[in-house]
């Protein structure tokens, strides 16, 4: 697994050539010259030609370190990790995490639900852009994962985790894994002034407008190689098969609206689902200032589960994400959220999340809390036993790594990090009492970017 990570750059890459040499045979000007479009590779952006976009994937009147996940915003003080190519015309960023770890979900034996594992998570994406005209830019989005080879079809340990499902059955206590395709996503964005921009998103898959930036693109959660438990309660339409986008921006808000596909990707992560733009979302962001970045969503997903095509969830979100550079590279990187799920005829179930990463210049601190209410369906129970309660489920996790080396502008990192779940004494049974979770990893990841 170790080869994983350079082979896709090196893949990633022979398509941005693949372009640019596209272009470099094409003559500038009628005199049959040719431009200069030959790729350069920085990761600093001090020396890029200022014809190159270095702008916001959606408005040329933004940073790019305001990008995160699908059309969603960070804090324009966010640190930028990964590599960038360019052409005369084109900016092309590459970003990725792989984790190479051993997880146990519960070390203490106390229950019969906890499960170990070697495993990598993973993910890899390649963003492109390019200026159409003087208030124009079209951009496109890679993203892939390896999930479905270093995880398997079930996916990895997670106690208290539900969603989707394997050979038929619910997932629960294991994160499943993403799509080989997580997302190809294509977008046009105009200027209309400094102030007033407007896009259009396309996703197959995407991300729509619903929740806060997903969870492996926000910068207090890099380090740590699990999904949040409230994964479904926020972020869990972070690949939908299928979903349209359209957004305004003024000043330093932004409204935006998507139609997508309500049901989540099935057990096959190497195809692509049937779109049916059957659900909805609209969301609301503000960026008072460089340091924060503010969301409030709310979306009808139809028939999310498989095995429950007959259930709808009404989903409503709010996020306030904070970053705060500091000097020698230190970083401080919050982010708390709130998500609840409301099905018909159901009690409406919360979660809420608070997490942060103190990055300095080798090592970075970070935890994780979240409280979340878990049904009897989302844990697999049985119903004659438990009736129809909500568990409320409270996890903490506390982690450090450190990085070890620093060749070619990636980084290997050593980690590791505890979790403690404080469960409901009616699932001491299954879990124990406050079931411990350990794992120690390697992590492979790109420089920070010099802004």
């Amino acid at each position: 697994m170790s080869k994983v990570f350079p082979l896709l750059m090196l893949l990633l890459s022979c398509i941005v050539l693949a372009q640019a040499q596209h272009e470099h045979h094409k003559p500038a000007n009628n005199t049959g010259k040719q431009q200069d479009t030959s790729i350069h590779f920085y990761t600093g952006m001090e020396d890029i030609q200022m014809d190159v976009p270095m702008s916001h994937a959606f408005s040329l009147n933004l940073p790019m370190s305001r990008n995160g996940s699908g059309t969603g915003w960070l804090p324009d003080a966010s640190p930028m990790y990964g590599y960038m190519l360019h052409s005369k015309n084109w900016m092309y960023m590459i970003h990725g995490n792989l984790f190479l770890r051993y997880t146990n979900q519960d070390i203490g034996s106390k229950g019969s639900r906890g499960d170990q594992k070697f495993d990598a998570p993973n993910w890899f994406m390649l963003m492109a852009q390019r200026k159409v005209g003087a208030r124009g830019l079209f951009h496109y989005n890679v993203m892939v994962s390896l999930d479905p080879l270093t995880e398997g079809g079930a996916g990895y340990p997670l106690l208290f985790q539900s969603g989707e499902s394997w050979k038929g059955q619910p997932l629960v206590d294991r994160q499943h894994p993403h799509d080989l395709f997580s997302e190809l996503s294509v977008s046009y964005s105009y200027a209309f002034s400094k102030k007033v921009d407007a896009f259009a998103y396309f996703g197959y898959p995407g991300e729509p407008a619903l929740g806060s930036v997903a969870f492996m693109h926000r910068p207090s959660a890099l380090a740590n190689p699990d999904a949040p438990v409230s994964h479904h309660w926020n972020d869990g339409t972070h690949i939908t098969f299928g979903v349209a986008t359209l957004g305004v921006r003024v000043d330093k808000f932004k409204l935006e609206g998507s139609l997508f596909t309500g049901r989540e990707p099935d057990e096959n992560r190497y195809n692509f689902d049937k779109m049916r733009f059957d659900s909805w979302s609209g969301r609301l962001s503000f960026n008072p200032s460089r340091n924060w970045a503010f969301q409030v969503s709310h979306g009808y997903v139809k028939s999310p589960e498989a095995l429950h095509p007959g259930e709808d969830v009404n989903r409503t979100t709010a996020s306030a994400i904070f970053s705060l550079p500091m000097r020698n590279d230190n970083r401080m990187n919050v982010t708390t959220l709130w998500g609840l799920n409301k099905t018909p005829g159901h009690e409406g179930e919360n979660a809420f999340l608070l997490e942060g990463a103190w990055q300095m210049k080798k090592a970075a601190v970070y935890t994780r809390y979240e409280w979340v209410q878990k049904s009897v369906e989302e844990l697999d129970l049985d119903p004659a036993k438990y009736g129809d309660a909500l568990f409320p489920v409270n996890a903490l996790t506390a982690g450090v790594s450190y990085d070890l080396l620093n060749i070619a502008k990636t980084r290997l990192a050593l980690g590791g990090q505890l979790s403690v779940f404080f469960d409901d004494k009616s699932l001491h049974d299954l879990y124990g009492k406050n079931p411990l979770a350990l794992q120690v990893y390697l992590r492979i990841y790109p420089g920070l970017m010099k802004m």
